[in-house]
């Protein structure tokens, strides 16, 4: 369990939980798009040091380009109904992931079989401080990984870093004025209103935000592997959102608490499952389905009885979207 709580997506996603949790626990926006941000951010990068640019550009272009989506997906629709913000979010970030896969744009995309890791990755690894070909083992355990490598401690360092950053910075945001105004459009638009506040632009930059920390969950997502569009399909936004229900929505620590329990629980109960189901009776394939759908139970037994989650507080999410 602890090999896949530290692992670089479990951090990759934690930070686009945490712009999740900017969506919808702090301003009440029912985005079901999450992966559509990270999708945008990882090609931005992912092209841009395929095609030449340096890294620092790249990153630029990265949310630049989860900037403008945000844009182009908020204007016509940050006046919907929850329901139908959702169903927009969605649809968007699926249109995205097949634009990515066609054949036409295989010279900049790489079409459904993406961009290999190795066109990208060697900017990040040039600029690690740590030992090039060394081995190195987290004590008390076996979890060993090059320093610096394709899977290694760096990129867990600098993904586990960028956590934290993430984190305090919504502690920031959420102790702010922004912070409160975002909780008071959650809670009562038309109050807000009343008060002079531009409701519109309040989401909009509520979504601009949290777009461009899911542009960088992206841009960590594909460092320790390849740039594949449909690694970044509805299921990832599935289970940012289960991470978030897990953790708390509206808290500081909720989102990174939910996103280790959800991978780590998932380890759990298909390691268990191998462990004392004989393997006529269920494979290890189908371990993993039972361990999903254990996973779902969890997460309706946890909305029925504590639907603020494991750190959540209930009154936070008392709230129309």
């Amino acid at each position: 369990m602890l090999r896949v709580a530290i692992q670089p997506q479990t951090a990759a996603l934690a930070i686009a939980v945490i712009g999740l949790n900017i969506h919808f626990g702090f301003t009440g926006l029912l985005n079901m798009g999450q992966a559509g941000f990270m999708l945008l951010g990882a090609y931005g990068f992912s092209i841009s040091i395929w095609k030449g640019l340096p890294m620092p550009v790249a990153i630029l272009v990265a949310f630049g380009v989860a900037f403008v989506y945000a844009l182009i997906l908020g204007i016509p629709t940050l006046k919907l109904r929850g329901d139908y913000l959702a169903i927009v979010t969605i649809s968007a970030a699926e249109i995205l992931r097949y634009t990515g896969r066609l054949a036409v744009l295989e010279n900049f995309t790489g079409a459904a079989q993406g961009i290999p890791g190795a066109e990208y990755r060697g900017p990040f690894s040039n600029l690690s401080f740590l030992p090039q070909d060394t081995n190195w083992t987290f004590p008390f355990s076996k979890l060993t990984y090059p320093l610096t490598g394709t899977d290694d401690w760096w990129t867990r360092l600098v993904a586990w870093v960028l956590v934290a950053v993430c984190a305090f910075l919504v502690f920031l945001l959420a102790r702010s004025p922004w912070g409160r105004l975002l909780r008071g459009v959650r809670e009562d638009e038309d109050a807000i209103r009343s008060l002079g506040k531009n409701v519109f632009a309040v989401k909009m930059q509520a979504l601009i935000i949290g777009g461009l920390f899911g542009a960088l969950g992206g841009m960590i997502y594909i460092l320790p592997s390849a740039m594949q569009p449909d690694a970044m399909g509805r299921n990832l936004t599935f289970f940012a959102w289960t991470a978030l229900l897990l953790g708390g929505a509206a808290t500081i620590f909720g989102p990174v608490l939910g996103t280790i329990i959800f991978y780590a629980l998932r380890v759990f109960i298909q390691g268990t499952a191998d462990a004392l189901v004989p393997n006529s009776i269920m494979n290890t394939a189908q371990t993993l389905q039972f361990a999903w759908m254990a996973i779902g139970v969890v997460l309706m037994l946890l909305v029925i009885f504590r639907p603020q989650g494991i750190v959540g507080d209930k009154r936070e999410l008392r709230f129309n979207v």
